[in-house]
């Protein structure tokens, strides 16, 4: 991929370009975007921010697959290293037809 996949600005609005994982930058207490890439620090998994299902996060793996939930205390920005790599699991998951 070339390009930039996102961008921040002081007042946290996140530009996205299509398709792209984008990074959660919420301010604390509230939601991550749709998509966002968020870390289950309870099960060291990364997934894709997908909604909430009453008080947790619901998380989907990166690579396609069961949703999860996550209480919003056990979950964390993922970091830059994370997020290439659950884009880069993503990318070759799509590649072999294992996810859409």
């Amino acid at each position: 991929m070339t390009g930039r996949l996102h961008t921040t600005t002081e007042d946290n609005e996140v530009t996205v370009v299509p398709g792209a994982v984008t990074a959660y930058r919420a301010p604390a207490g509230a939601l991550p975007a749709l998509g966002s890439v968020i870390v289950d620090a309870d099960r060291d998994v990364v997934g894709i921010f997908c909604g909430t299902s009453g008080d947790l996060w619901s998380l989907r793996p990166v690579t396609g697959g069961t949703e999860w939930t996550v209480d919003p205390a056990d979950a964390r920005p993922a970091t830059p290293e994370q997020r290439l790599r659950a884009e880069t699991a993503g990318a070759n998951a799509r590649s072999r037809g294992e996810y859409l």
